[in-house]
């Protein structure tokens, strides 16, 4: 039996909730829902890609 495919968008989607939850449990700012310079293209990438993979989850059904 083969390994199943690796679903690329999902291991990003993933990878940005990481980077996303590391980078608020080290900010005050981001805490406080005001995310930091630093913060903002984490949390919008985090934000793009988890809207990515759940349109496609819909599409799916």
């Amino acid at each position: 039996m083969s390994a199943r495919p690796t679903d690329d968008l999902y291991v990003r989607y993933m990878d940005a909730f990481k980077t996303s939850s590391e980078h608020i449990a080290a900010c005050p700012a981001c805490q406080a829902d005001q995310p930091c310079t630093a913060g903002r293209p984490i949390h919008e990438r985090f934000h793009r890609l988890q809207d990515a993979y759940n349109n496609r989850q819909k599409q799916q059904r």
